[in-house]
């Protein structure tokens, strides 16, 4: 765990326990949020695969959906959060939950807890990982690390020998390699992890398809009323380091792709990553250009009136499995935190 998360978690701690988070709400809970889950797994026993950040229990999800109503939120579908922007309806605060990346472990473990519930939720396909043959490259580089004590590999041209001899090293070895990964060409990124797995004798050729949906499987959940599909793009890809040109055919392929698939129409979009070298102005314009309602980033914060003007670039707020336990949502949800410390970014375990 990272030093900044640390503080963050004493920050959210210390507003929780003073009781300053409901002093300051009325000022900065805005008029709702959207929640970013990643994935939804029973613990594990013996598990040493690092980027635990992109999981939570289903345990601690009910956990969630429970403090939401206790807080006072109204969990409703995307497309009624944007009729409620559009409309200036802000009598009842609002929760969204979506899940990026369309893992099975939502169909298993995320869908029966809304289904008993009764309440909707929104997942987001990238159309290469539902084919079965996508680039998962984040989840290959967890799996390659726990696979071996020691990696020696070469970042930024040096080479080095990282420890990954226990569970907290592991999770040190992921964070540096995956943050510098992100700062190169993803292409290369990409090649990276094929050679590193290769290194550790990972094949991570069937990754994609044991951890995705398949199409059958996102059928099924596009069927139910509860659940509204978002696409992703094909690739997942960081798109503002794209040409034009492919960012369009990125986007719109993978609208129309979901929609002949599902037979349902796609009316919102996640951008892969989602953070500011990822997604800018040129790629909310152009989901605003191919008439999609919403897009939804990797940056930190709550709904406000302001954002009926910002539909296709609103921010989220991350649950993860740093942050397993309620008082913390708690804090987040009142908006609290945000006017004096930035939250670690939902990007920092992306798919």
């Amino acid at each position: 765990m990272s030093r900044r998360t640390r503080l963050f978690k004493a920050t959210l701690s210390a507003l929780h326990f003073s009781g300053a988070d409901s002093m300051i709400a009325p000022l900065t809970r805005g008029v709702g949020a959207i929640l970013a889950l990643r994935r939804v797994q029973p613990p594990v026993p013996g598990d040493v695969t690092p980027n635990r950040t992109s999981k939570v229990t289903p345990e601690f999800l009910e956990q969630v959906i429970v403090q939401v109503g206790a807080s006072g939120f109204e969990v409703v579908s995307l497309d009624e959060a944007h009729f409620r922007l559009i409309e200036g309806d802000y009598r009842r605060p609002f929760i969204c939950f979506t899940f990026d990346g369309a893992y099975r472990d939502t169909l298993q473990h995320a869908y029966p807890l809304f289904k008993r519930h009764n309440l909707p939720f929104t997942v987001y396909v990238a159309t290469d990982h539902a084919d079965g043959n996508g680039d998962v490259w984040c989840q290959a580089l967890g799996e390659a690390i726990a696979r071996t004590d020691r990696l020696s590999v070469k970042i930024d041209r040096v080479e080095r020998a990282i420890r990954c001899d226990t569970r907290a090293a592991k999770e040190a070895a992921f964070t540096a390699v995956y943050r510098w990964l992100r700062t190169i060409e993803e292409v290369n990124a990409r090649g990276f992890v094929r050679d590193l797995c290769a290194s550790t004798g990972y094949d991570p050729s069937q990754l994609c398809a044991e951890q995705m949906m398949g199409w059958d499987e996102i059928r099924q959940l596009a069927a139910d009323p509860l659940v509204t599909l978002g696409a992703r793009t094909r690739r997942h890809f960081a798109l503002s380091r794209l040409p034009l040109g492919d960012v369009r055919a990125e986007i719109e392929e993978s609208v129309r792709r979901l929609e002949r698939e599902t037979g349902t129409p796609c009316r919102h979009f996640s951008y892969p990553y989602g953070d500011e070298p990822s997604a800018g102005p040129r790629e909310f314009a152009l989901v605003r250009e191919l008439g999609l309602k919403t897009g939804v980033t990797g940056r930190t914060g709550l709904i406000h009136a302001r954002h009926v003007g910002e539909l296709t670039s609103l921010p989220r707020i991350a649950v993860s499995g740093d942050y397993q336990k309620r008082r913390y949502l708690k804090v987040l949800l009142t908006g609290a935190p945000f006017g004096f410390f930035t939250a670690p970014a939902i990007t920092s375990s992306a798919a």
